[in-house]
């Protein structure tokens, strides 16, 4: 048996042999300790409501996070995602320690700019309408613009790469239309489209459209010629060689293309939504923002973070499926 192999086996014989999860006994006690300091460090000029709240969280993840590390032997072999987000598990506490110290029980950070974690779980909590509203408003500009960008940006990238005709016109449209911002064109598509809702799905498809347009053409230009000549010996007609050879050749270059375009789409969200519509995640920081209500305005990009993160999950989650030859080559 190899040494690396050797090495390993030892390591986990040595893991299982260990009566207590040591990381998760310093991970307890760091968020018993964030939620004392929650609860017994006084505020700083105002009390904040949901202060016994936060704190009891913070005591309850120590304390299950004690019987995790007490009951190591019953689950470590069937927990090895917990035991690899052991280190972020000690870190989080630490950071929303710091986090409560600079703001609710010194206040080294000033309000209304900087807000303690309950301020936000009170926007969480007494807000979520609102929110949710935003949430679904903007999940639905988003993925219409995203699902007419890729498909205009799919057809024209095979039409550039599979005819030299097509290519000859579009090209230069491409190049001069890519690279320009989309936000750029904001005043001009206002006055074009007859709603604020058609300007900002135009610009959110516009986004995704040049992308995934490039990588596409470059997947379907780089096949081998081989395939085809292979194809054309065994009767291919050119209907099987575009859905057979091409398209599938070329589909991990349009996953990255699509990859890209939802990247850029998440931007240009934003700013459409500032613009005209009277809901949305774009519009909601909009508003927070005027009305100085800063913890809403942080609760909302926490909201967009996790938008932005578990689309793209499920981007990668669909190419795992469909490309799983290629399982790994991309990392998210």
């Amino acid at each position: 048996m190899p040494t690396y192999l050797l090495d390993r086996a030892e390591k986990r014989e040595k893991s299982a042999a260990r009566p207590l999860w040591l990381t998760g006994l310093l991970a307890a006690a760091c968020w018993l300790a964030a939620g004392f300091i929650t609860t017994f460090w006084p505020d700083h000029g105002r009390s904040w409501p949901y202060s016994q709240a936060w704190s009891g969280l913070q005591l309850a993840l120590g304390v299950m996070l004690l019987v995790l590390a007490l009951s190591y032997r019953r689950w470590h072999r069937r927990g090895r995602g917990l035991l690899r987000a052991g280190q972020w598990l000690i870190a989080l506490p630490l950071l929303f320690s710091l986090w409560e110290l600079l703001t609710a029980k010194t206040g080294a950070l000033p309000l209304p700019f900087f807000a303690p974690p309950q301020a936000l779980i009170e926007v969480y909590l007494t807000d979520w309408p609102r929110l949710l509203n935003s949430l679904y408003h903007s999940l639905s500009l988003l993925l219409l613009g995203v699902m007419i960008g890729t498909l205009a940006g799919f057809i024209s990238g095979m039409a550039i790469g599979w005819s030299q005709r097509i290519g000859y016109w579009v090209h230069p449209i491409l190049r001069l239309l890519g690279p320009v911002p989309s936000t750029a064109l904001l005043p001009l598509c206002l006055f074009i489209f007859p709603s604020s809702f058609g300007a900002s799905v135009f610009l959110i498809a516009l986004a995704t459209w040049f992308p995934v347009t490039v990588l596409t053409w470059s997947g379907v230009a780089n096949i081998d010629k081989a395939y085809y000549d292979v194809a054309r010996t065994l009767g291919a007609s050119q209907r099987f060689l575009i859905f057979h050879v091409a398209i599938p050749a070329a589909l991990p270059n349009v996953f990255v293309g699509v990859f890209m375009g939802l990247g850029a789409s998440f931007s240009v969200l934003i700013v459409a939504e500032m613009v005209g519509v009277k809901a949305g995640i774009g519009f909601y920081l909009q508003w927070a923002q005027g009305w100085a209500a800063y913890p809403n305005m942080y609760a909302a990009l926490i909201v967009m973070a996790f938008l932005c993160s578990g689309l793209i999950s499920l981007l990668f989650f669909v190419r795992n499926r469909l490309l799983s030859w290629q399982q790994g080559v991309m990392k998210w």
